[in-house]
């Protein structure tokens, strides 16, 4: 959905796109699973490389994904694990600069925020969270120029060129309640670090603060069941209206438009795709387009 001149764009689509559930059901039967990104990028002008977060990508990948969509689709790219999870933000600097160097920066113009997924039990710390903020580069050349100081694992494989130098935009999904503490949304907006609204059944906080001048971040894991219940037309039509003030600045305090990405990952029944077309029927006639 296309930004006027008085909201952000919003783009909605799914978390991941390879799952056997979606053959024969969203995908047509027959589709052969080579042409699935193509299908999903007919259908939406965005998707979360999840992939990413389970273990290093290789260039051609990225290349061959971008290569599949039309030139105005958006990648939100999920951070590493081994940051978030086993580094637990700690000495992230060579870990990232692996990050980068995988083929992220191929994406050029199709790349949109690059999602950093916290574990539960990782608590708000003030000091450790905006070392980590200020380790992640700002623009497509500072991340280049950390990409080159990958270490071995990618000699021979690393993606060190970018198109032009851009803006590079964060998201943050924090599992723990601590990071409803005032200081952490301060560093977060400081930082121009979205804060991730995630619908997750009640298993984990659902933060709704804006903490970026520029977009909003929403995952929707499902509302009754995580990873397994769809949403019913109730639900999505508070979604809808949630999703389309955030746009038009109506629902933020600063009334700023904001440009917002949602990405369903309820995907172990296949509802996810549905859920998200449902999401961009209603959303659409709210926003005028």
């Amino acid at each position: 959905m296309a930004a006027t001149a008085s909201t952000g764009r919003v783009r909605i689509g799914v978390s991941g796109w390879k799952y056997a559930r979606w053959r024969g059901d969203f995908y047509p039967t027959g589709l052969v699973q080579r042409r699935e990104l193509q299908y999903i990028g007919e259908r939406f002008p965005t998707v979360e490389l999840n992939g990413s977060f389970y273990s290093l990508q290789r260039p051609e990948s990225y290349r061959r994904w971008r290569a599949d969509v039309p030139t105005d689709f958006v990648f939100a790219v999920k951070g590493s694990r081994y940051v978030t999870h086993m580094l637990r933000l700690r000495d992230v600097e060579q870990a990232l600069a692996n990050f980068f160097a995988s083929g992220v920066l191929s994406l050029g113009r199709q790349l949109g925020p690059i999602l950093w997924q916290l574990p539960e039990r990782q608590h708000f710390d003030a000091e450790l969270i905006e070392a980590f903020l200020r380790a992640l580069p700002s623009t497509t050349a500072e991340a280049a120029a950390l990409a080159v100081r990958h270490d071995e694992r990618l000699e021979g494989r690393a993606w060190l060129e970018i198109e032009s130098d851009a803006p590079l935009t964060y998201a943050l999904e924090p599992r723990s309640a601590s990071f409803a503490d005032p200081e952490a949304l301060h560093l977060l907006r400081t930082h121009g670090t979205a804060l991730v609204v995630a619908d997750t059944a009640g298993k984990w906080p659902r933060f709704d603060a804006l903490t970026s001048d520029d977009i909003v971040y929403i995952r929707l894991h499902g509302a009754q069941m995580l990873y397994h219940s769809g949403y019913t037309p109730a639900e999505l039509d508070e979604w809808a209206r949630l999703i389309a003030a955030w746009a038009d600045g109506s629902g933020a305090s600063d009334a700023r438009p904001r440009d917002v990405y949602v990405y369903f990952d309820n995907d172990a029944r296949g509802h996810a795709p549905h859920d998200a077309e449902g999401l961009q029927e209603r959303v659409r006639p709210l926003l005028g387009s």
